[in-house]
């Protein structure tokens, strides 16, 4: 439950760590390993991105091309459906869950999405797990733990999905109904578009107390792919405004916006003073959730990294950065590495 609004502080009664995609830092993203290591290192939450596949199962992928994050390639009896498709506006080239049955993705394996920064040693060994298969896993986790572990599922490009007659929206409402520990426990249903989170909202009423969306949010200049389909002019920017918070504020519960959106980098690539933006959220009774953390110097700010070179870790960089959002209000984030996120919460000290 939301509190009362002070500057710079969040409005969230607990903030709570994120694992994004499980512990992918760690482990090969969206696997039931990076899951596991994300619940075992404290994550509040953890994050499975959604995509179809041909026969409409909903299964866990950064993206419906899984070219870069499967073993794919080296299946020569799948050679033949290597394609090129227009994805949200943007041609991509590889394979796509769409074009898979269930069964076919099960006899891929998950490897590293950046094998330059985090190795191959788990390549290889874990396979693709569905909606179904995440959820029982985590109230399986929750019930030996005896703690709420949360869920934020991504409904990945939707309106692409919608336009193949493979809608996700009503199948993941579906199986958060159909489980039981879904119909109690913390969930949270995120997307970068609007219409379906305002779909979303409309057939959840108010007989899913337990359900919230997140309204993601992109560079400023970009438009939500179901407004740019149709032509609209809304953009991200306009919705980080005033107006545009208590619009989203009208379907959603927070918005997650990328991390450079609350605190940019400087001139020298150091990181600088945050915005208006999580303030103005807060006014506007929205959380702010963004993504994303990482401990790799490759994505700290230059102030914040340590010896090494690119994929050398930082744990104490990452930490700072985290504190950094933390002071200035955040309600919750994402993170590669939820321990780092854990250990940021936990010995950070509210003003």
């Amino acid at each position: 439950m939301a509190s009362t609004f002070h500057p710079g502080q969040p409005i969230a009664s607990r903030v709570l760590v994120i694992g994004h995609r499980g512990a992918s830092a760690l482990r090969p993203e969206h696997t039931l390993a990076s899951y596991a290591k994300a619940i075992a290192d404290g994550a509040d939450f953890i994050e499975p991105d959604l995509v179809s596949t041909r026969d409409g199962f909903l299964v866990a992928r950064h993206e419906n091309e899984i070219g870069g994050t499967t073993d794919v390639a080296s299946h020569t009896e799948f050679a033949s459906r290597k394609t090129t498709k227009v994805i949200d506006g943007k041609p991509e080239s590889g394979w796509f869950t769409e074009d898979f049955t269930l069964a076919e993705l099960k006899t891929l394996r998950a490897r590293e999405r950046l094998p330059e920064l985090r190795g191959t040693a788990f390549d290889g060994q874990f396979q693709l797990v569905t909606f179904d298969e995440i959820i029982d896993f985590v109230a399986a986790e929750s019930a030996t733990l005896a703690r709420p572990i949360g869920i934020i599922p991504e409904i990945k490009h939707s309106t692409y999905f919608a336009q193949l007659k493979l809608p996700m929206e009503d199948k993941v409402l579906a199986a958060i109904d159909a489980h039981a520990y879904t119909r109690s426990a913390p969930v949270e249903i995120q997307s970068f578009e609007v219409a379906n989170l305002r779909y979303l909202r409309g057939k959840l009423g108010k007989t899913h107390p337990n359900v919230r969306l997140l309204q993601l949010m992109d560079a400023g200049d970009e438009k939500p792919w179901d407004e740019a389909a149709r032509g609209g002019s809304l953009t991200y920017a306009g919705m980080m405004t005033p107006t545009g918070l208590a619009a989203v504020r009208e379907y959603a519960d927070a918005i997650g916006p990328s991390i450079r959106s609350l605190i940019p980098l400087d001139a020298d690539g150091n990181l600088g003073i945050p915005t208006a933006l999580i303030d103005d959220a807060h006014r506007a009774g929205l959380e702010v959730h963004p993504y994303t953390f990482r401990p790799e110097n490759h994505f700290l700010p230059k102030d914040l990294r340590g010896p090494g070179a690119d994929a050398a870790r930082h744990d104490e960089g990452s930490i700072t950065e985290m504190r950094r959002f933390l002071a200035a209000g955040i309600d919750a984030f994402f993170t590669d590495d939820p321990a780092l996120g854990r250990k940021a919460v936990d010995g950070h000290t509210t003003p």
